[in-house]
């Protein structure tokens, strides 16, 4: 009697010993599901009255950079492991920086927003911006502004975010609210509380300060004497010019056939955007759920295999708890042992196998970005009776437009181009 009742205690001992690994290969199996709670819909302050003209302020926003490393930008493999697609990037560089002018527009707290090709310079207020990292779940940009006085409002600051979910639920959520949208409010409330930290001469002052340094540009001979640096390296109007001054008023007028090009740019980008916006809504959807998998995958792999190898050494190398004459107890221990090589074996196989679908996700990705191309428009620019085209890129075109326009300002006033001077105060 006592003989079967430790026999019987020695089987449990045995079960539970080489039991211990397959369970926890088990328990590991099954999937982890983590919570995520309702970001918070955030809305950039909204405007409560009529801002004056003259300090109501234009803001550039210029193609954002795609940053992709000089050092791996020919390396496939080097890219994919940081998540970065060429082809994708390059269109957000336009898209993003979109998605920022659009916030600021509605608003209603600033003048004319735009997105600007790289060389238009003389606004009055500047915004850059670096991706530092966009993927379908979270969005980091690096993001400077200045004035036209030279006055930084944001100093490379990094803006970051996690994906609302919520947008990505139905193909009409996506429409009606981007994903990231907490992040331009953001940057856009920043924008905000900088300008109202500056008087109502500060205001007015960066006005003049981009309309001079303009002509300036334009015709430093006539207007060089303008504009002046104070102590802080702050530009300073010194004095204005006359009120009807000839030469002004052909620069104003120029200055408004400049806009006009410009408006016509962010046009192109204005539709660029629009025609990628269900397609790229659908890829950060599909990419975020890939990368998801993908790093899912990975985790429940490397878990996976290791676990399963434990088993496999656990249930050959356990000593044996068995009497050499208990042979009832050596075929449970038999029985065991077999079950939890084979489990091990099991989660080795469903490891590599995980590893396996990581990549699928990730060629997935790939694939998806491949889908994108950024296309150049062109445009006929009236301009004194002359029909002048422009081609190729936003930043080609303004660049060529820039070239024409100084030429023909050279060909009708005898000014020759030359780089504008700002003297230092008190010269």
């Amino acid at each position: 009697m006592f003989r079967a009742e430790a026999d019987v205690l020695s089987s449990h001992r045995i079960l539970r010993a080489l039991s211990f690994a397959a369970l926890a290969v088990t328990v590991l199996v099954g999937c982890v599901v983590n919570e995520t709670r309702p970001l918070p819909k955030l809305e950039a302050v909204q405007a409560k009255q009529q801002i004056a003209e003259a300090e109501l302020l234009d803001v550039a926003v210029q193609a954002f950079d795609a940053n992709i490393p000089e050092a791996i930008k020919d390396n496939e493999e080097a890219l994919d492991k940081r998540r970065i697609y060429p082809d994708v990037r390059k269109a957000e560089s336009r898209l993003l920086a979109n998605r920022l002018k659009t916030t600021l527009e509605t608003s209603g707290q600033w003048g004319a927003v735009r997105v600007v090709p790289e060389g238009v310079r003389f606004v009055d207020i500047l915004v850059s911006g670096k991706i530092l990292e966009s993927t379908g779940g979270r969005l980091e940009l690096e993001v400077r502004a200045v004035d036209s006085v030279g006055r930084i409002w944001i100093d490379d600051k990094i803006y970051a975010g996690d994906a609302d979910l919520g947008s990505y639920k139905t193909d009409a959520a996506m429409r009606a609210r981007d994903p990231f949208k907490n992040v331009y409010v953001q940057i856009a409330d920043d924008l905000l509380e900088a300008r109202e930290r500056l008087t109502t001469i500060d205001r007015r002052d960066i006005r003049q300060v981009a309309a001079l340094r303009f002509a300036e540009d334009l015709d430093p001979r006539s207007f060089g004497g303008y504009l002046v640096r104070d102590k802080d390296g702050f530009i300073k109007v010194s004095r204005l010019p006359a009120s009807g001054d000839p030469a002004l008023e052909r620069v104003e007028k120029i200055r408004e056939r400049d806009a006009v090009v410009i408006d016509t740019l962010d046009g192109y980008n204005e539709q660029f955007s629009e025609g990628l916006s269900d397609p790229y809504a659908s890829y950060r959807r599909t990419s975020r759920e890939a990368i998801e998998k993908e790093d899912k995958a990975r985790a429940q792999a490397t878990t996976r295999t290791v676990l399963g190898a434990a088993a496999v050494l656990a249930s050959i190398f356990v000593s044996s708890q068995c009497s050499g004459s208990d042979y009832n107890c050596q075929r449970i221990e038999d029985a065991v042992r077999y079950g939890g090589g084979i489990g091990g074996v099991a989660a080795v196989m469903s490891g590599i196998k995980k590893f396996e679908d990581a990549k699928t996700a990730a060629q997935e990705v790939k694939e998806l970005a491949r889908s994108f191309e950024n296309e150049a428009g062109s445009q006929i620019v009236e301009f004194e009776g002359r029909s002048l085209k422009l081609v190729g890129t936003a930043e080609e075109q303004y660049r060529e437009w820039r070239r024409l326009l100084a030429a023909i300002y050279a060909e009708e006033t005898g000014v020759a181009p030359a780089a504008p001077r700002i003297s230092p105060a008190g010269s």
